[in-house]
């Protein structure tokens, strides 16, 4: 039996050590156009439970934005507390959003209030509260932590539950 003959990857200096593609395979290139990009945009839904107070919890170990005195990058782990009223956060746009601070150079203070600001123009949340833990700059730790209060809107009380048996 004759067997067919392989397809290799694009002949070049390196081609003889790259190894031949199984049959049928190709090689797989890069996009002209990456399919997704960062966006300011935050796409909401409607939220599925409006009659009632519930926690939605964003927690983001990878933010990331620029210094805006060296441009160097400065990382920080957000964790995002939202009741929402009449509608939520779609988690892509949010992801897209957080993406769109890449490249921005902003303090830790105003980035943080930045984005409790955009919540609330796309969603008029209940309540919200950001909780920005940034990394070591200069040897100092900065955590800014930001909220908003729907006018009138009172935090149910808390049920304390015993530990389970």
């Amino acid at each position: 039996m004759k067997s067919k003959p392989r397809r290799t990857r694009s002949p070049g200096p390196a081609a003889s050590a790259a190894p031949a593609l199984p049959e049928g395979a190709t090689e797989r290139t890069a996009r002209a156009v990456p399919p997704t990009q960062p966006s300011r945009r935050l796409d909401v839904f409607a939220n599925p439970a409006k009659e009632r107070d519930y926690l939605i919890r964003f927690v983001i170990p990878e933010f990331t934005c620029l210094c805006p005195l060296t441009g160097q990058p400065d990382f920080a782990h957000f964790t995002i507390d939202m009741v929402a009223d009449k509608v939520c956060i779609e988690l892509k746009s949010l992801k897209l959003y957080c993406w769109s601070y890449r490249d921005v150079g902003a303090f830790h203070e105003k980035v943080t209030n930045d984005i409790v600001d955009d919540i609330v123009r796309a969603t008029d949340p209940r309540f919200v509260r950001i909780t920005a833990k940034w990394n070591v700059r200069g040897g100092i730790y900065t955590n800014v932590v930001a909220e908003h209060r729907q006018k009138g809107w009172k935090a149910p009380v808390a049920i304390e539950l015993p530990p389970a048996d």
